[in-house]
């Protein structure tokens, strides 16, 4: 994934770019998280370290100004320079951190925040690195929440393609917590393409790849059909012809 995956939004000049351009001096090291090269991913799980310290170390300061102000009340705490400073220091150290940065988003088009490559990234690396970021990044609220924002139409080719990849990886694997969200996102990149990958997988070796994938497709063709756990159940009940 490229870190220009949002031109692909129509992410214009000036203060866009601007974004752009704050999000790759904070983050353009985190695309090592996900490189071929583990030296490469190692240096960069190195610099994700030090970068949660900083974050932890801001918390806790902020959390000691918090207890030191309390009696204040809450509006005057919030009036407290130091204790207003103390904040400002943690939600800036979050800005260099994952997945931090990723909190928060403002309001509006997925397809125009300057923060979607690190949205993609942070997927990719939960896809294909799983252990990794199990140790260094486990949130599985930001997962679920980054994979429904995502799954959105009118996606640029980049991006739809990332998002494809995703969901092939995702069903050729033992699952995973919330998983099952990436159903939204093959139903919002729905293709020729898509469905081949996953004819494919639905035909190889692995039991999960070819339940999991059915599944995918069976849901594509029925769009108006909830994907739920009870939904999941029966279709498998079906395919065991219980």
């Amino acid at each position: 994934m490229t870190k220009d995956a949002n031109a692909d939004s129509g992410a214009g000049a000036g203060a866009d770019v601007d974004e752009a351009q704050a999000w790759d001096a904070r983050l353009g090291w985190a695309f090592g998280l996900i490189a071929d090269d583990p030296v490469e991913r190692a240096a960069a799980l190195v610099r994700l370290g030090d970068a949660q310290r900083h974050v932890r170390d801001a918390l806790g300061r902020f959390n000691e100004l918090w207890h030191v102000t309390l009696p204040l009340g809450g509006q005057e705490q919030w009036r407290d320079q130091a204790f207003l400073q103390s904040h400002e220091a943690y939600i800036e150290a979050g800005k260099y951190s994952l997945p931090d940065a990723l909190w928060n988003r403002p309001p509006g088009d997925i397809r125009a925040w300057q923060g979607l490559p690190y949205a993609l990234l942070f997927l990719e690396w939960e896809a294909r690195y799983p252990h990794e970021w199990t140790r260094h990044a486990k949130k599985w609220g930001t997962k679920q929440s980054l994979i429904r924002d995502v799954a959105a139409a009118g996606h640029g080719p980049e991006v739809r393609t990332k998002l494809t990849d995703l969901v092939e990886t995702v069903v050729r694997r033992a699952y995973r917590c919330k998983d099952r969200e990436y159903v939204r996102v093959a139903r919002a990149v729905d293709s020729e393409d898509l469905r081949c990958r996953l004819e494919t997988a639905a035909r190889s070796d692995t039991p999960w790849a070819r339940r999991h994938a059915g599944y995918v497709l069976w849901l594509l063709d029925r769009p108006e059909v909830p994907n739920t756990i009870h939904v999941w159940q029966s279709w498998i009940a079906a395919e065991a012809g219980e």
